[in-house]
């Protein structure tokens, strides 16, 4: 696998088990964010299935999808329910979904919430592209 920024060489999640592309869903209140998510999401070759604008929409969105999901990039702050409520309530659905957290800096005892409430890992914005893959790989194959 070649880590880079070039276009010419992408970076690639792989496939999960069945052999198929990476299914995730992004949830963010910030459009910028879920579109920036969603791009480079499917650079990595992952299908992104779902948006949600906040927690609620989130756990609505695991009810409907989240046999599908392989992953699910959460932010914290949101409107109608935070990150943290949303993840409590996502992992009694499907216990087994592996989360991504994201995080605005100066968030970090909020992160360390999240993953002793089962987040598998988080990225702190502003990030750059190779922070998201490194992390989603640790989350995905490791």
């Amino acid at each position: 696998m070649v880590v880079t920024t070039d276009d010419e060489h992408l970076l690639t999640l792989g496939n999960n088990e069945d052999g198929e592309p990476f299914k995730c869903a992004v949830v963010d209140d910030s459009a910028f964010m879920v579109k920036n998510l969603v791009r480079m999401l499917e650079s990595f070759d992952a299908e992104v299935i779902a948006t949600a604008e906040n927690g609620k929409e989130a756990v609505a969105l695991v009810e409907e999808h989240g046999d599908e999901l392989d992953f699910l990039t959460l932010d914290i702050t949101m409107p109608e329910m935070d990150g943290l409520t949303a993840l409590e309530e996502i992992l009694k659905i499907e216990p087994e979904l592996k989360v991504l957290m994201v995080s605005a800096m100066g968030q970090e005892d909020t992160v360390k919430e999240s993953v002793m409430k089962g987040a598998k890992h988080f990225v702190v914005k502003p990030f750059q592209r190779e922070d998201v893959f490194n992390r989603l790989e640790k989350v995905l194959k490791g």
